[in-house]
């Protein structure tokens, strides 16, 4: 497998980086994309899901995109170890009737020698907001702009 730099054992600069790529690549919306940042056995649980794999992976994505409308997600780095990050996320979506929701949660990155997750636990709670409220309002074509306000800046 090709390494997905950084790779552990993560300095703090490092731990921030893979942090800022995992949120750029969930930004694209692209399943496919998405799962390559992760071992073709990850283990991952997200909310109350349980799954193993890429394929796995890519279905549950594609399930998350199609209900969770105009997604746009920021991440921040809570802590971090030698091949460990702890993260804390907050992004906007809204569903069908176009009822917004502001989304929090942290998750917890195990990683493999090359770079690629291993293990994702997710915890997550989904908060109505209205459309006024919103925080997260750049271009859906692209990443968070780096002059956008991350979660500490945005008191989230």
């Amino acid at each position: 497998m090709e390494p997905r730099p950084p790779v552990p054992p993560f300095t703090e600069e490092d731990a921030i980086k893979k942090v800022r790529a995992a949120e750029d690549g969930w930004n694209t919306r692209n399943p496919e994309k998405v799962a390559l940042a992760y071992t073709p056995d990850s283990r991952w649980r997200n909310r109350s899901e349980f799954f193993t794999g890429r394929e796995a992976i890519v279905e549950f994505l594609t399930r998350k995109w199609a209900k969770e409308l105009d997604y746009r997600l920021i991440k921040e780095m809570w802590a971090f170890g030698e091949d460990r990050i702890a993260v804390r996320f907050a992004y906007e979506w809204h569903d069908d009737t176009g009822a917004w929701f502001r989304s929090y949660g942290n998750e917890n990155w195990l990683f493999d020698a090359n770079g690629l997750m291993a293990r994702r636990h997710a915890s997550i709670n989904d908060v109505p907001i209205d459309e006024a409220d919103r925080k997260f309002r750049w271009p859906l074509d692209g990443p968070r702009p780096a002059d956008h306000p991350g979660l500490t800046d945005l008191d989230l």
